[in-house]
């Protein structure tokens, strides 16, 4: 019979030899883990989020993370680990790269939004040279900078495990991503990727036309992130051109751009073909009537795969938003629609409230929630979307209605997607 593991006490035991104090938080989710019976079953995530609000949090620092490593390294029923807003550095991202060179069973690692650099980027890519375990990794919101995207471009050339990596808001530059984007063109194992916010200075849109070419060669990405590209309508033409080549891609974020209707045009085009493309994601653009109308006639008439839109802040008025609308009634195969942020009037309450009513559009499926005040229906906002989760997650338990969370809760790439 084997030993039930007691983490907490090797713990306490590992910061004495190391002559480290313990830290408080860590003690604690440690003593909860000791009690979880998934610790049988290998499929425990130890959550030592930095922005925990229902228990004190005194935030990992580099040497707690020196002896939570020393703890975890052959421990086979730890496989997730998120350690998101804390206060990593370099020294850190060190301690974590001889860990991860060091242990097989940890999936998931959650780093987002610590302290982590050029350097510290580039000691976690070079461990993940040899690690053949790690499927999931998020560095996002850790500048690591144009030099650290470039280590992780290096890294995908070698490493044939990662499913998923989230490099947004990385203050990565043309160079890397233009790196990242020829890495993936051989690439066959990573089927996610988040490249949101780097920081381009010219307006050519070199990125752009290298993630298409990418497009063209790669069949196993299945989820694609470029929010905040600068991407204008001749970007979305080259992409648009790849995607009639791409079969594997399934959700495309083109969040926070510079497209209007006529680069819309091309989408709705691509529409009535593509029978891949499940997610959509084009808000905060400026697509306006004309462009809600080109995806309504795609939709409507031609297009019975993409389940998911989001129209979100684009400027759109009755007209559009009726037009998409009426789209819903003979598409059915679109389950979730988000339109918050653009022009309603009365027509747009009306007809939207009527796909609720009458269950076609379900009230967890969208961001909008209508009500009546003397005689005449209103939209309220409801806190749903594509990324309601992205950069939070539910302190109190875990989330139990994916669909408020769309993203590829609607269709997992794997366990940890």
């Amino acid at each position: 019979m084997s030993v039930h593991p007691d983490l907490h006490q090797h713990y306490v035991r590992v910061c004495q030899n190391l002559g480290q104090p313990e830290n408080p938080f860590i003690a604690h989710v440690l003593q909860e883990a000791d009690k979880n019976d998934k610790i049988w079953t290998n499929e425990i995530t130890l959550k030592i989020a930095g922005n925990n609000h229902l228990v004190p949090v005194q935030r990992v620092t580099d040497d707690d993370l020196q002896v939570l490593a020393s703890v975890l390294c052959n421990t086979v029923f730890v496989t997730g680990l998120d350690l998101r807003f804390n206060v990593l550095t370099d020294a850190g991202a060190k301690h974590m790269a001889t860990f991860l060179q060091e242990n097989s069973t940890l999936r998931y690692l959650n780093l987002m939004f610590n302290d982590i650099g050029t350097s510290g980027a580039e000691l976690i890519a070079r461990a993940l040279h040899r690690n053949e375990t790690l499927v999931y990794l998020r560095m996002t919101g850790n500048k690591i900078g144009n030099k650290g995207g470039m280590f992780f471009a290096a890294m995908l050339q070698i490493n044939s495990t990662l499913e998923k990596l989230d490099l947004g808001d990385c203050d990565m530059g043309t160079q890397c991503l233009i790196a990242i984007a020829t890495a993936l063109a051989q690439n066959k194992s990573v089927k996610a990727i988040n490249l949101n916010r780097p920081f381009l200075y010219s307006q050519e849109e070199e990125t752009t036309v290298h993630v298409a070419l990418m497009l063209k060669n790669n069949s196993s990405l299945v989820e694609l992130h470029l929010c905040k590209h600068e991407m204008k309508n001749f970007g979305v033409e080259r992409l648009c051109e790849a995607l009639y080549e791409n079969s594997s891609l399934r959700y495309l974020d083109l969040s926070c751009n510079k497209i209007t209707r006529d680069g819309v045009k091309f989408l709705g085009q691509l529409l009535k073909w593509n029978q891949t493309l499940e997610i959509l994601d084009l808000s905060a653009n400026r697509i306006e009537d004309d462009g809600a109308i080109y995806l309504s006639e795609a939709l409507a008439l031609y297009n019975r795969t993409l389940q998911a839109l989001s129209v979100v802040s684009n400027n759109i008025s009755s007209k559009g938003l009726v037009a998409l609308s009426d789209a819903m009634k003979t598409n059915m195969e679109l389950s979730y629609i988000y339109i918050w942020g653009n022009k309603f009037d009365e027509a747009t309450c009306m007809a939207f409230s009527e796909l609720i009513q009458t269950g076609r559009l379900k009230p967890n499926c969208t961001d909008v929630e209508p009500y009546e005040v003397d005689g005449h229906v209103h939209l309220a906002e409801l806190s749903h979307g594509l990324k309601k989760h992205y950069y939070w997650t539910p302190s109190c338990g875990e989330e139990t209605n994916k669909d408020a969370n769309a993203s590829l809760a609607i269709a997992a790439v794997s366990e940890y997607l």
